[in-house]
């Protein structure tokens, strides 16, 4: 039964990821009525909202678009850093909801925040853990449940992060809505770019718990 489970998760996984990237093609070749570029979109939204100390640049890649809470920068990808779409005034927007949350100190995303450094380490080690305590399981069976602590780690990273995301467009469209940016008629789009963008988080945190209910079920047979 597991393993249709983690079938089912994984063609999900797929289906969002080529319709997000699909959407995000469509929606890049609808340009903004107002001319503006992600990172002029991402600096008004922070301006309008009193933000100062937050820097956007540019960075390499595809849907590479990140906000770094230590930085204190908004990261966006070549094709929404320069350019003037539906899709770049989305993605801009969204990432400066991440900026917005920060200096509210969004409880999600400092917990986020707080768990990074935790999360590094665990993902480093914890599939070398799991499988070495799958092979001495007979010998040294708590060294399974050490595995599985750390991969709990990551679990509850990708259930934290959930909220996160959604805040985020929540806080992007509002913002794009009420500053004119999208219209009745580019709204939507907006929308639509951001609702597939969060289907990825919540699959992934899907398919980590799974992961983790089937690691806690081995090691209790």
């Amino acid at each position: 039964m597991i393993w249709i489970i983690f079938i089912v998760l994984t063609l999900a996984s797929l289906l969002v990821q080529n319709s997000l990237r699909s959407r995000f093609a469509k929606y890049s070749q609808i340009r903004l009525g107002s001319g503006m570029t992600g990172a002029q979109v991402a600096q008004k939204m922070l301006y309008d909202n009193g933000i100062y100390d937050v820097s956007v640049i540019p960075t390499s890649g595809t849907l590479t678009d990140h906000y770094d809470p230590s930085k204190k920068t908004i990261a966006l990808s070549d094709s929404v850093y320069g350019t003037c779409s539906i899709a770049a005034a989305a993605v801009a927007a969204h990432e400066t909801g991440h900026a917005l949350q920060d200096a509210n100190a969004y409880a999600p995303l400092r917990l986020r925040t707080a768990l990074v450094p935790v999360v590094k380490i665990a993902s480093m080690t914890v599939q070398w853990v799991l499988l070495a305590g799958m092979i001495l399981i007979n010998v040294f069976p708590d060294l399974l449940w050490i595995g599985i602590a750390l991969f709990a780690v990551t679990t509850l990273f990708s259930l934290v992060t959930l909220p996160v995301e959604v805040n985020a467009s929540s806080r992007a469209i509002a913002w794009l809505t009420d500053s004119g940016i999208v219209d009745y008629d580019t709204r939507p789009m907006a929308i639509d770019a951001l609702k597939w963008a969060a289907y990825t988080y919540f699959i992934a945190a899907i398919s980590s718990l799974a992961t983790l209910l089937y690691y806690i079920g081995f090691a209790r047979r």
